[in-house]
């Protein structure tokens, strides 16, 4: 039996996922807790994390140690976005956090990301064809599936705390502000030579701003039950845009007091949104797919199946005598 703790350092916020795995390779989850860091916060041209963002993270941290630290057989994976794979302070910050915490982070790369986002969704989801899109704070990943299988992927250096802080003012954007958006997102979009095989299919959308969508439309039905739980719901192209225009008909304050989104969420929703909805129109998605199985679940599986195998490497090892 292990005591398996994923860390997932976001641009945004920080996830632990605490599962035990049994000798067979089964899993029982234990543990699942969230923290808002903003650890992308005031980068700034310079790439740099900021101080008051490297506190938070820190304390963060050290609350998730004092839930995993005393557990028997232990493995802990902690693994680091894009806000800590882009800053030019990153050797400093991850020996900070070493010192301090005694967690070591590992830099993933942006695709890595991307691939454990797949791996997260094709075991948990039945989905043969689309394209998956896990929006950051600081970075977008893209997953092209077809017949089941990863084709194509991509991360992009937009998210929704970026895109928010270089372009949008958070309490109103203007059009001229949106149109800038739009636009950078456009040529970015023109460049990804493989992004028209995903014409028609459907977006699996991962990532916090782009699960809001979900989590509005079940709080806004009144026979909903347990409405936090989207994994698997589905919401046509018209109901998207409907969730969309009403958070862009708010002003921040009333952002905060829409049923389903996040307070902590509301002063960077629009950007968050805006790459996920240029998308849907390129692309002419019908529907939005919605997974909570992303990264961390990618991790999770990829240590599952690394345990099944040396399994089977013992079982056919050689006997001697």
């Amino acid at each position: 039996m292990e005591n398996f703790a994923i860390i997932d350092l976001g641009s945004n916020s920080v996830r632990l996922e605490i599962n035990q795995i049994n000798d067979d390779a089964s899993y029982q989850p234990i543990l699942e807790v969230k923290e808002v860091v903003r650890l992308s916060e005031n980068m700034g041209p310079e790439m740099t994390l900021k101080r008051p963002a490297i506190d938070r993270t820190i304390n963060a941290l050290l609350g998730f140690k004092a839930h995993f630290d005393q557990l028997p057989n232990l493995n802990v994976k902690a693994v680091a976005t894009a806000a800590t794979r882009n800053a030019l302070n990153q050797a400093d910050f991850l020996a900070e956090v070493k010192e301090k915490t005694g967690i070591e982070l590992e830099v993933i790369t942006g695709q890595q990301e991307a691939h454990y986002d797949y791996l997260g969704v094709v075991n948990s989801l039945p989905v043969v064809n689309g394209i998956i899109m896990d929006t950051g704070g600081a970075s977008t990943e893209l997953v092209l599936i077809q017949n089941g299988e990863e084709i194509n992927l991509i991360s992009i250096p937009q998210g929704a705390v970026t895109l928010t802080e270089a372009k949008l003012d958070t309490d109103m954007p203007t059009a001229s502000q949106l149109y800038a958006v739009s636009e950078e997102l456009n040529t970015i979009f023109n460049d990804i030579w493989w992004l028209h095989r995903a014409t028609n299919l459907p977006i699996i959308a991962l990532g916090g701003s782009n699960r809001t969508l979900a989590k509005m439309k079940r709080r806004s039905d009144p026979n909903s039950k347990n409405w936090d739980n989207i994994h698997g719901f589905h919401m046509l192209n018209s109901e998207v845009k409907k969730a969309f225009e009403t958070i862009l008909s708010s002003n921040l304050e009333e952002r905060k007091a829409i049923p389903g989104l996040s307070k902590d969420r509301a002063d960077i929703i629009i950007g968050g949104l805006t790459p996920a909805m240029m998308l849907m129109r390129r692309l002419n998605s019908d529907r939005m797919i919605f997974s909570k199985r992303g990264v961390r679940f990618g991790v999770l599986h990829e240590r599952l199946n690394e345990l099944r195998n040396d399994g089977k490497r013992k079982e056919h090892a050689p006997h001697l005598n």
